[in-house]
């Protein structure tokens, strides 16, 4: 299946990971072993199987005892604090109302004026619609503080005390008017439901696949979690990371005659009372409101500990980290990355760096491969100042429209193809396409990123990975069922958690949007795009002494 024997765990930094995660990562360095119970046999296409199976196992949550350990090393980074169970027959007007919810700004710890470097904490009560103080937690909350004349903002952190009422926790880093935002994302009771349907119904977003040979063609469902009872299943599970993913038999044709991979469609299936805790303007994304000021005035003198990990000043992203942000123009780009070769695999919001890329330098000129903008493989150059940039989609699960199988590539297998040095650059983005599976299902995909990140590093230690982390987005009912704000920080929080202490830089994406006085979007706008470009060419060409490329 795949081979871990050559995962050098010298080169990974682990002072920082939890002594439990540190041990398995250990653990599955220097041992040979098999993930998954389904037979594998055959061989398909690039590396994937072809196998007919009868009666497979289910893979759509961990069943070895060592990725029930992976899960368990994990469980902190994701808790949840417990959410109401829901009747049948419940009452809306018992759920979280953000109209009939406040928030309080605290007095200053020791009094006096606020000033720069201090923690300003907000209290936040959750109350139903009929006024009632909630006794539980779980809400999902947002919060930021922002002064749109200098356009500043800052991402919170808030506390869930699990009976009611929350903290929210900001660094104050600007001199001037400071404007508290606190906002429910999703009350709690909506939070149960998201929950169910992850566990109830991992596969309502379904995929398909064309299968032909001669005049003969046929269509199946393909997934990650599919019914074996239903019928006989092709596997196509990755030979060589053990990625899995069948599709239904055809009902004449073979598994071989696979062409393509689309996605199917959407099957909702929630109550009409469910549906009611999902609504915009209601209780969905809607800003709560201040029992007295929403606002302090900041004076100068830094001090303190700061928790972000960066905020906006006069719309340009400054970074908490040591990294010195640059503003990159067209020139300056050029001259950063020239003579390399940049490796971007992901998904769709982290194509739109190489799209920003592309339009930014005059000189980068695109080749049309005859592939699919939405899934690449995308390739431009620019060759006077041999610059090369590529772009190509993660492996299923994706939910672009139809591509041909032979281009369903997994980022751990395209990273193994990948020379390194210190003119290559590797950019890495994968999320949004595994909000609805069971978070086992991205912590298994991350995990042999994460291998196969240390492989090209042991071998080309002076190669630059970055990732980009998720992001807040807007919410429809759609999408809120589909991808909410609250499956993305799930796996924001694995993210972070697995690539601790590896020799990767990370570009946040979730702070970088939820500071910023644009709305949530999965694709965001292009001022937030150029400084998150910015950060990117800034850890490539950074001003000496800013940072340092350990995260540790």
């Amino acid at each position: 299946f795949h081979d871990t024997s050559s995962l050098n765990v010298k080169s990974i930094s682990i002072v920082s990971i939890s002594p439990m995660l540190t041990l398995y990562l250990l653990w599955i360095g220097s041992i040979k072993n098999s993930w998954y119970r389904t037979p594998l046999a055959g061989s398909w296409g690039g590396g994937s199987l072809s196998t007919e199976l009868s009666k497979p196992t289910s893979i759509c949550s961990f069943d070895s005892p060592k990725e029930v350990l992976v899960l368990d090393c994990l469980r902190d980074a994701i808790f949840w604090p417990e959410t109401p169970l829901l009747k049948s027959k419940f009452s809306l007007n018992d759920t979280s109302d953000p109209a009939h919810s406040t928030f309080t700004i605290l007095p200053r710890n020791g009094g006096g004026s606020w000033q720069v470097g201090d923690q300003l904490r907000v209290s936040i009560r959750i109350c139903d619609f009929h006024g009632r103080p909630k006794k539980s937690g779980g809400d999902f909350l947002l919060a930021r503080l922002h002064n749109r004349t200098f356009l500043a903002g800052v991402a919170g952190h808030v506390e869930d005390h699990h009976n009611g009422s929350y903290s929210a926790v900001f660094s104050l880093l600007w001199e001037g008017n400071a404007q508290v935002e606190v906002t429910l994302v999703h009350p709690s009771e909506a939070v149960t439901v998201l929950q169910k349907l992850t566990q109830e119904q991992p596969d309502r977003i379904y995929f398909q696949s064309f299968f032909r040979s001669g005049s003969v063609t046929e269509t199946t469902t393909c997934n990650i979690c599919l019914n074996a009872n239903q019928q006989k299943l092709c596997n196509y599970t990755d030979i060589n990371t053990g990625e899995p993913w069948f599709c239904y038999k055809p009902k004449i044709l073979d598994c071989d005659a696979r062409i393509s991979h689309a996605k199917g469609g959407f099957r909702q299936n929630i109550t009409a009372m469910e549906e009611k805790l999902f609504q915009s303007g209601v209780n969905m994304k809607v800003s709560i409101p201040a029992s007295g000021p929403a606002n302090v005035i900041v004076l100068p003198k830094p001090k303190g500990k700061l928790q972000a990990t960066g905020y906006y000043y006069q719309g340009a992203w400054q970074a908490l980290d040591g990294t010195a942000v640059q503003q990159f123009n067209s020139t300056a780009i050029s001259q950063c990355l020239k003579g390399k070769t940049v490796y971007i695999y992901g998904d769709s919001t982290v194509r739109q760096w190489y799209e920003y890329l592309t339009k930014a330098l005059p000189e980068l000129k695109e080749f049309d491969l005859q592939s699919s903008k939405q899934t690449g493989p995308c390739m431009a150059l620019d060759f006077v100042n041999k610059v090369l940039l590529t772009f190509r989609s993660h492996g299923p699960p994706i939910r672009f429209g139809s591509m041909p199988v032979s281009q369903l590539h997994y980022i751990a297998n395209e990273l193994d193809r990948v020379a390194g040095g210190s003119d290559t650059l590797v950019v890495i983005g994968i999320w949004s396409h595994f909000s609805t599976f069971p978070i086992e299902v991205y912590i298994r995909r991350l995990l042999n990123i994460r291998r196969a990140v240390v492989r090209l590093l042991t071998r080309a230690p002076a190669t630059m990975v970055i990732i980009r982390t998720a992001n807040p987005k807007e919410l429809t009912l759609y999408e809120t069922l589909t991808n909410s704000d609250w499956f993305s920080l799930q796996r924001d929080k694995v993210l972070r958690a697995i690539f601790e202490g590896v020799n990767v830089r990370l570009v946040d994406a979730w702070e970088m949007i939820l500071a910023h006085h644009l709305p949530h979007k999965l694709h965001p706008e292009s001022d937030i795009i150029k400084n998150m470009v910015d950060v990117l060419l800034s850890y490539i060409c950074p001003i000496a002494g800013s940072f340092k490329r350990n995260l540790s």
